[in-house]
């Protein structure tokens, strides 16, 4: 199957000259990051809005041809917890090609995750992050994860999984967890309950991160992937999550009475 773009010329550049242009201005210019890492969290707003938050974290992370890249279901489409098994994705720097190894491995290792290409065809989270993952690696290779809400129990099954996998693969594997963070609330909001998350995910606290959207309704889209990025991390040895940029659309458009929060980590 091809994956068509869902988002290119609304999310990013369609046209690869102009998409090369707007990634290098929003990565500093750097030729590629030499950082090693387990995982990247990064959002997935237009670029206007928040790609010098994600650019900022993959200039610096050191990206492998095989990336796993887990997302929110914003559509509602396809199951729970979607793993495309197969396949091409289409986008303006060329085709990636599904690492379908793993995507089977990660399938028959979890009682969730299911082999689905309904979630991925219009869903954007994950298909923002793939145009900075090609600049800094042409020959990317992905496993593209689609989450809906889930109990924590679940997640925690799935971080097994991905972390078995990542173990298992016989070649470097990155973790990328794609999430926005406060959505339409005022400046001083947003910055107050994003806060609460990042404390969390910089602790390396993925029950903790989840309790907290849960318990404070932070509006944060991506905190199942994110909590499951964090798990698994652990168990792949991570120690060390660092905050790399936080921002809010307002810090662009200049509104202030509602925003949406935006924040990039590294993990290793």
């Amino acid at each position: 199957m091809i994956r068509q773009p869902a988002v290119a010329n609304q999310f990013y550049d369609g046209t690869p000259a102009a998409l090369k242009s707007t990634i290098a201005r929003m990565t500093g210019g750097v030729t590629g990051g030499s950082e090693p890492c387990i995982a990247v969290v990064a959002p997935h707003a237009g670029y206007i809005y928040s790609g010098s938050v994600a650019g900022a974290a993959f200039a610096r992370a050191k990206i492998p041809r095989t990336v796993i890249i887990m997302g929110p279901n914003h559509t509602g489409y396809g199951s729970p917890a979607s793993v495309m098994p197969d396949g091409v994705w289409r986008m303006p720097f060329g085709d990636v090609p599904i690492a379908s190894d793993l995507a089977s491995a990660l399938i028959a290792g979890s009682a969730y995750l299911e082999a689905d290409y309904q979630a991925h065809m219009y869903e954007h989270s994950l298909e923002v992050q793939v145009p900075f993952l090609q600049y800094f690696q042409p020959d990317l290779e992905i496993v593209p994860i689609c989450l809906s809400q889930m109990p924590y129990e679940i997640c925690e099954e799935i971080a097994r999984a991905v972390a078995n996998t990542i173990t298992n693969a016989g070649r470097q594997v990155l973790m990328v967890a794609s999430t926005d963070m406060t959505h339409y609330e005022s400046q001083a909001q947003a910055n107050a309950k994003d806060r609460l998350a990042i404390e969390e995910i910089m602790a390396m606290n993925p029950q903790g991160l989840y309790e907290t959207v849960v318990t404070n309704r932070i509006s944060m889209c991506g905190f199942i992937p994110t909590t499951i990025t964090l798990a698994a991390a652990l168990l792949l040895g991570a120690s060390r999550a660092e905050l790399v940029k936080y921002a809010t659309s307002g810090d662009v458009s200049g509104d202030y009475d509602r925003v949406v929060g935006y924040a990039s980590f590294i993990i290793s």
